[in-house]
């Protein structure tokens, strides 16, 4: 699992490579990735926007915007956890991600929560060792 704490909100992300939805013949490498927003301090949050960068091995970024996460704009309060599933397709058998959520406070301040950067890595890539 991956972790990046901002302020006092802490987001964590675990990749799960889809080999059933894959298919490396036809250059398909699907994940899903779970995330959690951990509310940690004292005022409720409400998800606006996401970014995400992802970049595969052969260098193709790709840049996605979009309001809240999975159709919702949750609210997180104080000592709450959001969580939530969401997938990713590559055509290359590994890549990274990061990005980013804006959060907004009831009083209309809005700040940017870190999203961890994170590996894609499927067992159709060769490992190296160093």
């Amino acid at each position: 699992m991956f972790e990046r704490k901002t302020r006092d909100v802490v987001v964590r992300v675990e990749p799960d490579f889809l080999a059933e939805q894959s298919s490396p013949d036809d250059s398909r490498y699907i994940w899903a990735y779970t995330v959690e927003i951990e509310n940690q301090g004292p005022t409720e949050y409400q998800v606006m926007e996401r970014f995400w960068k992802i970049a595969d091995c052969r260098g193709q970024v790709q840049e996605v915007r979009g309001a809240g996460v999975v159709g919702e704009k949750p609210v997180v309060r104080p000592g709450e956890t959001f969580r939530y599933t969401s997938g990713a397709p590559l055509t290359a058998p590994s890549g990274v991600m990061l990005g980013s959520y804006k959060l907004e406070t009831p009083d209309g301040e809005r700040f940017d929560v870190d999203i961890p950067l994170f590996n894609l890595d499927s067992p159709h890539e060769p490992r190296l060792m160093n």
